[in-house]
C-alpha cells in the first residue's frame, strides 16, 4: 500500500511538472513565415506611429544594429537610446510613409533572416516631405516567450528605385 501511494504521488508530481513545463514552453508555430510577416507588419506600423517604445521592444536584449559610418550599437538599451535621441532632435516630424518590401524569409528553428528594400517619407513641420531609400537585413531570434526579436540589423541607404 505504501509503495502504491509513493508511486501515485511520484506519478502525479511528474504529470504536474510536465504540465507546468508545457505551459511555459511555447508550442512550435504551424507557420513561422506567417509569424515573420506579422512581425514585419508590426515593425512598419510602429514606425508609422513613431512609437519608440514599441520599436525598442522588438529588439533582443543583446541585439546589434549596424548602421553606416557608425560603430556597432550593442544591446537594446543602447539602440533604444539612439532611437530616442534621434526622435528628440526631430520635434514635429512625422513619418508619412514607411514601406519595406521584405524578401527571402529563411527560418531555421528559432532563427530567421530576411532582407528588404525600404522607402520612407519623413514630413518636417511646414516643409515638403523628404524621401529616403534603403536596404535592410534582419537576423531574428525567437525569445523564450515565443516572440520574434531583432537580433541583428544592418541598414544602408540606397538610390531611389
Amino acid at each position: 500500500m505504501l509503495l502504491a501511494c509513493r508511486f501515485t504521488f511520484l506519478f502525479l508530481a511528474a504529470v504536474f511538472l510536465l504540465a507546468r513545463l508545457s505551459l511555459q514552453t511555447p508550442a512550435p508555430s504551424a507557420d513561422p513565415k506567417a509569424e515573420i510577416l506579422a512581425f514585419n507588419e508590426k515593425f512598419i506600423n510602429a514606425h508609422l506611429r513613431m512609437d519608440n517604445p514599441a520599436i525598442i521592444a522588438m529588439w533582443a536584449d543583446d541585439g546589434v544594429s549596424l548602421l553606416p559610418s557608425m560603430a556597432p550599437m550593442v544591446g537594446r538599451a543602447t539602440i533604444g537610446k539612439f532611437i530616442t535621441d534621434i526622435n528628440a532632435q526631430m520635434p514635429g516630424y512625422k513619418i508619412v510613409r514607411e514601406k519595406i518590401d521584405f524578401h527571402d524569409i529563411q527560418v531555421s528553428g528559432d532563427w530567421a533572416s530576411e532582407w528588404g528594400l525600404e522607402t520612407q517619407g519623413l514630413q518636417p513641420p511646414n516643409q515638403p516631405t523628404m524621401e529616403g531609400y534603403g536596404k535592410i537585413l534582419f537576423v531574428l531570434h525567437k525569445d523564450p516567450m515565443g516572440q520574434w526579436k531583432i537580433q541583428q540589423e544592418m541598414w544602408n541607404a540606397s538610390p531611389k528605385p
